[in-house]
């Protein structure tokens, strides 16, 4: 084993103490009914932030949470119900056009592979991941924009895009611990070790990981 590998696996021991301490039960933000509700939730989460996506959730959800239902009300009334996100009109197409391809191909229910759900209108790997993960505990590790910047700060990568990162993720800790990990990342980023704040300088695992490290980090972006 090369030295550098060694180093990688001793930062990913101390970044997965400190996690678990800092975060020993850790919650789904998303909220959701069931899986297909849970696949509505990712899709709409992306350049936006979970709070977001929930107050706008907790108003379709109690009506509307099978894909029979979004096929029901049509790109435009999808739209109106989603205008406070982001880039809404592209998610409502999305949204219509998986769930019509959820009730026509797969009897309205949400496959449960990742070829299967990375094939649906609007949903690519990272969605599939968090899907796999959250909604049927299949071992996965989503990697988004934030955890790619974090991997990279605490020298668990030099990955040069979320791919890689999410392959050396995976070679550096057990199993076991995907679905749980992905969540105390997102948690901790947002918490102790912001984009603008701690520059890799300042936070528990930055200082535990590189104690000697004086300069803010570059890290390269997803």
């Amino acid at each position: 084993m090369s030295s550098k590998n060694a180093d990688k696996i001793k930062r990913a021991k101390i970044v997965l103490k400190i996690l678990n301490k800092t975060y020993p039960h850790i919650n789904v933000p998303l909220e959701s009914r069931n899986v297909f509700t849970l696949l509505i939730s990712v899709l709409l989460s992306a350049q936006c932030t979970d709070v977001n996506v929930n107050n706008v959730t907790k108003d379709i959800y109690p009506k509307y949470f099978k894909p029979i239902h979004f096929v029901r009300l049509g790109r435009k009334k999808i739209e109106r119900l989603i205008r406070r996100i982001g880039i809404f009109r592209i998610k409502a197409k999305s949204i219509y056009y998986l769930s019509k391809t959820l009730v026509e191909k797969y009897n309205s229910k949400v496959p449960s592979t990742f070829e299967q759900l990375e094939e649906l209108p609007g949903v690519g790997h990272k969605t599939a991941s968090v899907v796999m993960s959250q909604g049927f505990g299949y071992p996965a590790f989503p990697v988004d924009t934030h955890i790619h910047r974090l991997a990279q700060r605490w020298g668990l990568t030099n990955g040069k895009n979320v791919v890689q990162t999410e392959e050396d993720l995976k070679s550096l800790f057990p199993k076991k611990y995907w679905n749980k990990l992905h969540l105390q990342i997102i948690f901790y980023g947002r918490e102790y070790c912001k984009a603008r704040d701690c520059y890799g300088i300042s936070c528990k695992i930055c200082t535990s990981c590189y104690p000697n490290r004086k300069k803010p980090i570059k890290t390269k972006k997803a």
